[in-house]
């Protein structure tokens, strides 16, 4: 896109000046002000309140988004929308697809005072004896969709017209190649999923579908998301110390406001918990509490707990509902979906296992603020590996928003972490018990990582961290062997430089590696596999790459 998007929709509570603030950027702008109350108001011949309270809330949010659409298909112009609008996958599709999408917020008392007695009388959602508490309510809802904006300007103190310059000014700055290479995260979904509303993909499995949720501040709504998947009763919740720690309170809460009774278990961190004592121990918690089949097990916390917790769902009384509740970045993009499951042995990692896939995902990525920058890096490596191998726009877009990505920003982070899932659900659902050789793509840089992992006894590298020299090792011998361009090998180099991630892994002996790699399950009859890249999104198996190159570029990537 050479040119800025032709539409801005602003969106937020009502009271946050949406309306008012509209035709002043349309003014500044040159274009059209458009309102969607106003339209279905048009349509019907009827104020709000009258289709609320004739028809009830479904059908005024049909209209809303038919009025919505109409928007989008008309020329320049600025939309004030309504506060609920977000709520719709649908919507969010057209908003995100054709214009620049910003988030007018206020404090919910800020909100109150502007609209005054007249205004809480209009809104059918506000009226009551407490509309403040409300407010309140309302924006603890919405949030996590409100922060999936392009933007926020914050209209606390601010006039109407300030908040119009500030709307023209982040339609100015907001970054040309992002607006280009942004791939919406709702348009990025393995398949439309109308039976899960706001569910970012869908992994369908051979075995059963379920949704992936990705939002920001989605653990508030972990009951209401279980309860929909009908699901009820006791939910029995595992996680780690550390994890639970942090977001176990946020979590039994949000059970218990949707009518759950939730039990709690934790373990201690760190993969020396996923084994099979610490499995009998579960097992033999949840007989003490007499758990049934219809009763669901929460996994809550990073990969060996959605490992753990998995397995022992899926092996006690053949099978209970699982949800993941990934709060580590690796386990929103890699280890909670597809449904693995396993524990350790002595004699290796993950070598009593199932594949077992959950009832749903849900990933609240502002979870991932808990998390250290080294365990980000790590997870960004898988993230950066779905794109190498599926999406071009998805590696653009790392680039382009590299700086709000390390920063965390709700809507740049939800988007791309989401994207990133949906590559894997799209894997997954066409092979999911690794039968038909499409799922060995996701061990790009894998090879190595792994063997790297093993040859320093888990103890040197993360799993993201392995992979990425791993996935520069494959570029490499790409590279070498004529298959690899070599400005994606640099382009591939620069991009996990600058997400804090290791290119090379000095003093590490090449024997201990290539001892290593020839244990590697990716060995069919004597001889390596490897996924190799021809281009971004085009990656390719070998298996004839000679033993030379391959010594060659464990010397460079391993070499002091």
């Amino acid at each position: 896109m050479s040119e800025r998007p032709r539409r801005i929709f602003l969106v937020g509570l009502p009271g946050s000046g949406k309306s008012v603030v509209a035709p002043l950027v349309a003014a500044r702008l040159g274009w059209q002000a458009l309102d969607t109350d106003a339209l279905v108001e048009e349509a019907t011949g009827l104020k709000v309140p009258e289709v609320f309270s004739r028809y009830g809330e479904g059908r005024f949010r049909d209209l809303e988004s038919e009025a919505l659409l109409r928007a989008c298909r008309g020329g320049p112009a600025v939309v004030a929308t309504g506060g609920g609008i977000l709520l719709r996958a649908a919507n969010r599709v057209a908003m995100f697809d054709s214009g620049l999408v910003v988030h007018l917020d206020a404090r919910p008392e800020t909100l109150l005072e502007r609209l005054g007695r007249g205004g809480v009388d209009y809104r059918p959602l506000l009226r009551g004896p407490d509309p403040l508490a409300r407010l309140k309510g309302l924006r603890a809802q919405r949030l996590g969709h409100y922060r999936l904006a392009d933007c926020t300007v914050e209209t606390d103190g601010l006039s109407p017209r300030e908040v119009a310059e500030a709307v023209v000014r982040a339609w100015e700055s907001f970054p040309l190649a992002a607006f280009a290479e942004r791939g919406r995260v709702w348009r990025a979904a393995a398949e439309p999923a109308p039976e899960w509303p706001g569910a970012a993909c869908v992994v369908r499995a051979a075995s059963g579908s379920y949704p992936v949720f990705v939002e920001w501040g989605c653990l508030d709504r972990l009951g209401e998301t279980m309860a929909s998947l009908g699901l009820a009763g006791r939910a029995f919740v595992v996680s780690d110390e550390t994890v639970f720690a942090c977001h176990g309170e946020r979590a039994l809460a949000a059970l218990g406001a949707a009518g759950f009774r939730p039990l709690w278990r934790t373990v201690p961190p760190g993969e020396a918990t996923k084994s099979l004592d610490m499995a009998a121990a579960l097992y033999g918690w949840l007989a003490e509490q007499r758990a049934e089949r219809g009763e669901a097990v929460v996994a809550l916390g990073g990969g060996m707990v959605t490992d753990l917790a998995g397995f022992v769902t899926a092996t006690y009384a053949r099978g209970l509902p699982l949800v993941h509740v990934p709060t580590s970045l690796l386990a929103m993009v890699d280890a909670a979906i597809g449904g693995k499951v396993a524990v350790n042995l002595p004699q290796a990692k993950n070598l009593v296992g199932a594949f077992y896939q959950p009832r749903a995902v849900v990933c609240d990525v502002a979870t991932l603020t808990t998390l250290p920058p080294r365990e980000m890096a790590s997870g960004w490596a898988e993230a950066i590996k779905h794109a190498l191998i599926a999406d071009a726009d998805l590696l653009a877009l790392f680039e382009a928003r590299a700086e709000a990505l390390l920063a965390l920003e709700p809507a740049a982070a939800s988007e791309v972490i989401a994207r990133s899932i949906a590559i894997k659900a799209r894997v997954v659902s066409e092979d999911e018990r690794e039968e038909t050789g499409l799922r060995t793509v996701l061990n790009y840089g894998h090879t190595v990582g792994h063997a790297l992992e093993s040859a320093t006894e888990y103890a040197s590298y993360l799993h993201g961290e392995a992979v990425a020299v791993g996935m520069i090792a494959a570029a490499e011998i790409g590279r070498r062997i004529g298959v690899t361009p070599p400005a994606l090998v640099e382009r591939q180099r620069r991009l996990l430089e600058r997400f804090g991630l290791p290119t090379r892994a000095p003093g590490v002996a090449v024997a201990a590696v290539q001892r290593a790699m020839a244990l590697d399950k990716k060995v069919r009859e004597g001889g390596l596999r490897w996924v190799l890249l021809e281009d971004v999104g085009r990656p390719v198996v070998r298996s004839d790459v000679p033993l030379t190159v391959v010594e060659e570029v464990l010397a460079s990537v391993l070499g002091g």
